[in-house]
């Protein structure tokens, strides 16, 4: 029998207040009064609350099952099974329950006892799993179903017939032992179905505590590994690591009053407050930390699982005949293969030789994970452990001697395969023993929706990303190093570039890079956004904006690393980071740059920052036609022809603008979008017009420029390029697009009205996500021809078009702009000139970065 079941029943006003229930007369009323003032019991916590709670709804279920059977409980028993049969009761935990019976009292028996057990469960509006099953029922549930299976692994008595429940616990065990080689590989399947779907708790800013990979769910496969014989998890944090998350679980229950396994960002704060936390980042650090542990754990269980079902898979006769050959090449059981001193190949993982000394060789924790990221073999537990104690016992003298130097620049070097090397030191606290200055950024966060990785990851995926670029700098290991520390300043307060390049020094030296090159090191980490934001974000065709550069930079050696560290950096972000457009816009400034520091002229041929053909023919149109012109180009789902109002057809994207990464790998994907060029007779209100109309149809701006040009010497036209995405459904039509324009400019469409209802409407569905204000500032000494308003706010529909309303309000003439989104972060830099076309007076230009932020704000 099943019945829904609800949850809030017995919950009435806000969720962090629960109906209080009425003075107790009954036994459930009694019950519901007792787990009232535990939960809300200050002097108990954590495990001992859970514990607490179990045994209290222990002797509750065990009352009812005496007075429904009247103490004759013989050939029946209640069993728990699942988090509850292992004593686990958080707040809103479910009740598992079996209702186990031999079978020789009748159907009808059986079912009203049911009824008698699982009414006064619900009627308290609490969750429940339940069965009625016999032992032979049970055992064929399992084998069919691999959840109850597990769930049985934590059968524990509650009340009745204990030899009943005994004997099934006992089958359970050696029924799972038996059929482990079959169901465990069916558990990893399902482990990983389930991480690709729910990702990875150690990443996101709001995960699912329990189904994300290395939540409580992965915790329980473990308990279930183990319980098979077959291979058992590094236990060293494991159990610290699962109670933790059970703890955050507790919280997020009694500060929501729901059930819930996801830390959302605005339950973060209470969460935190309740466990003591001094705020939301520490709380998800330490959730970060337990979910490594986790996945740590349940990778190398799993990679031992593989290895015990392999070997059992070969025939005895056969592994005979074979000698110790596996699949895949290499050497078998009791063989060892050498791969760097004191470091060999053994049964597919490396370990340290038999004549290794760890006490005598302070390399030899680099120098076997530089050999075991190189061959792309895993570290076991037992070798990570004994390295562990070599660093600590025979510590590198400071600076490191040039081997070490050389393998840490092997490892870094070694492409995807470091990650799990890299991973195996940091479970046994090595990576911050030989750099103490990493356990700032170990499991950081990052609160920017652009950033997949922690902080620490992230710095490695970025030498992962940097190793296929080194083939186009003439110093590979001074971009590694850069790759691994350039956002090393997270972990302080401040500008992270400022704070970060004093620490890179420090950590270069430390390495035993000569002061020339830690000097480098430091350049690139303290300027490793300034490619991307000023190509991005600045007139390339000013030169202001390339002496800046070259001045910043130096030289054309640093100049070369930077461009590969802005590239490996970008790549490691995200999809949103990273684009053909943005590296071509980065490519250009280098060139640029380039030539400037060799003092040559300046690169001749169309630049990207100049118009196209294609932009050109649409000037002279929109110029011959007084209207506006537009062409719609959908590269991103696969077309290459133009959806023009003109009804030409184009060309696609322009051949002379590169498209590739350079990398040798696949480039990451164009941002979501399509290209859409518009060309409009120079008149006032074209930017808010155009932002205001594309906003109208639901289209994401994701990056535009603005540029005037005269195309025959007889008028000014600006040139729109932008990018955009539908928030939902397909694209409009050029055709609506261009008459809603050609009405936005006459003024016979209320544009600003228009997006004041879509903002009420989305005000209205929102879930009130609190956004740091807007900062608009003027950024000073960046341009020679005008004046540059730089804008940082939350993307929001109309905001660009607020923001040119903002500008024409002020009389201000934007002479170009250049605007970019990462995430849900709006990036928008405007060059902007007085009536006259020349720069704004100080006091002016901050009046009006005064006036477009009062906008916005």
């Amino acid at each position: 029998m099943n019945r829904a079941v609800d949850t809030t029943a017995a919950r009435t006003g806000a969720p962090n207040a629960p109906e209080e229930p009425p003075p107790p007369s009954t036994a459930e009323d009694s019950y519901a009064t007792d787990r009232l003032r535990l939960l809300h019991d200050t002097d108990q916590d954590g495990s001992a609350r859970r514990a607490a709670l179990a045994r209290l709804t222990d002797d509750w279920l065990s009352g009812l099952f005496e007075r429904a059977t009247g103490g004759t409980g013989s050939g029946i028993a209640l069993v728990a099974v699942g988090g509850y049969g292992r004593g686990e009761l958080s707040p809103r935990s479910d009740l598992d329950l079996l209702l186990l019976h031999d079978g020789k009292a009748g159907a009808r028996t059986v079912a009203e006892l049911a009824d008698q057990l699982w009414y006064p469960v619900w009627d308290l509006g609490l969750a429940l799993d339940h069965s009625v099953r016999t032992p032979a029922e049970a055992r064929k549930a399992a084998r069919e179903d691999l959840k109850v299976q597990l769930g049985l692994l934590d059968a524990r008595h509650l009340a009745g017939d204990p030899e009943l429940t005994g004997a099934l616990r006992g089958t359970a065990l050696a029924d799972w032992r038996e059929q482990a080689p079959k169901r465990l590989p069916e558990l990893h399947d399902i482990s990983r179905e389930r991480a690709a779907r729910q990702g990875e708790v150690q990443y996101l800013l709001e995960p699912d505590l329990k189904e994300a990979r290395g939540g409580l769910r992965d915790a329980t496969a473990l308990r279930a590994v183990a319980a098979s014989w077959l291979a058992d998890a590094p236990r060293e944090g494991l159990e610290a690591a699962r109670t933790r998350l059970l703890d955050v679980r507790d919280a997020l229950h009694l500060t929501t009053g729901r059930t819930t396994d996801r830390l959302s960002l605005q339950e973060q704060d209470q969460v935190a407050e309740a466990l003591g936390v001094l705020d939301a980042d520490v709380l998800l650090r330490q959730v970060y930390e337990s979910a490594r542990t986790i996945s740590y754990a349940s990778d190398v269980t799993w990679r031992e699982v593989g290895r015990v079902l392999r070997s059992r898979s070969v025939r005895p006769v056969l592994r005979g005949l074979l000698r110790g050959r596996v699949a895949g090449g290499g050497t078998g059981r009791g063989e060892r293969s050498p791969l760097a001193e004191g470091v060999v190949e053994l049964d597919g993982e490396v370990v340290l030789a038999r004549t290794a000394r760890p006490d005598r060789d302070p390399v030899l924790p680099l120098r076997a994970a530089a050999a075991a990221a190189q061959a792309g073999l895993p570290l076991p537990p037992h070798a990570v452990r004994r390295l562990r104690t070599a660093a600590v016992t025979r510590p590198l003298p400071v600076p490191w001697p040039a081997e070490a130097r050389e393998q840490l620049v092997t490892l870094l070097g070694a492409g995807a395969q470091t990650v799990p090397v890299w991973e195996a030191l940091e479970a046994e606290g090595i990576t911050t023993w030989l750099l103490p200055d990493w356990e700032r950024v170990r499991c950081r966060p990052q609160r920017n929706a652009v950033h997949r990785w922690t902080v620490d990851r992230h710095l490695i995926e970025t030498a992962v990303r940097a190793s296929a670029l080194t083939r186009r700098v003439h110093r590979p290991d001074l971009l590694l190093v850069a790759a691994l520390l350039h956002d090393i300043g997270k972990g302080w307060p401040g500008d992270h570039s400022v704070s970060g390049e004093t620490i890179a020094r420090d950590m270069a030296a430390r390495i035993g890079f000569d002061a020339r090159d830690v000097t480098v090191i430091a350049t690139l980490v303290r300027h490793h956004l300034l490619l991307i934001e000023t190509a991005t974000r600045r007139d390339l065709g000013d030169p202001a904006t390339i002496d800046a550069v070259a001045d910043t930079v130096g030289g054309i050696g640093t100049l070369e690393l930077l461009h590969a560290l802005t590239e490996a950096d970008a790549l490691a972000t995200g999809p949103a980071a990273w684009s053909a457009w943005r590296g071509s816009l980065v490519a250009d400034l280098v060139k640029r740059v380039t030539a400037r520091l060799a003092g040559e002229p300046a690169p001749q041929g169309r630049a990207v920052d100049e118009p196209s053909a294609e932009q050109e023919r649409l000037a002279v149109e929109a110029w011959r036609t007084g209207a506006p012109v537009l062409a719609l180009h959908p590269r991103a789902e696969g077309h290459d022809e133009t959806d023009s109002t003109s009804g030409r057809t184009g060309t696609g994207p322009d051949p002379d603008v590169g498209t590739g990464t350079g990398l040798g790998i696949e480039p990451e994907p164009e941002p979501v979008g399509v290209e859409l060029l518009m060309a409009v007779p120079q008149q006032p209100g074209v930017l808010p017009a155009a932002a205001g109309v594309l906003a109208m149809h639901r289209l994401t701006v994701r990056a535009a420029d603005l540029r005037s040009i005269d195309p025959v010497g007889e008028g000014t036209v600006l040139l729109l390029s932008w990018r955009v995405a539908v928030e939902y459904g397909s694209l409009p039509q050029t055709v609506r697009l261009r008459a809603d324009l050609v009405r936005a400019l006459d003024g016979s469409l209320d544009v600003p009205a228009r997006l004041a209802e879509r903002e009420q409407a989305y005000a209205r569905r929102s879930r009130g996500v609190q956004a740091p204000p807007p900062r608009v500032t003027v950024a000073s000494g960046t341009s020679q021809r005008a004046t540059v308003i730089e804008v940082r706010a939350q993307d929001a529909q109309g905001l660009l078009h607020r923001i040119g309303r903002a500008l024409e309000a002020a009389r201000v003439t934007v002479r170009s702009a250049h605007v970019s989104t990462l995430g849900a972060n709006a990036v928008d830099a405007f060059y902007v000139t007085d009536e006259k076309g020349d720069p704004l007076p100080d006091a002016v230009a901050v009046e009006v970065a005064r006036a477009v932020e009062r906008a916005l704000t």
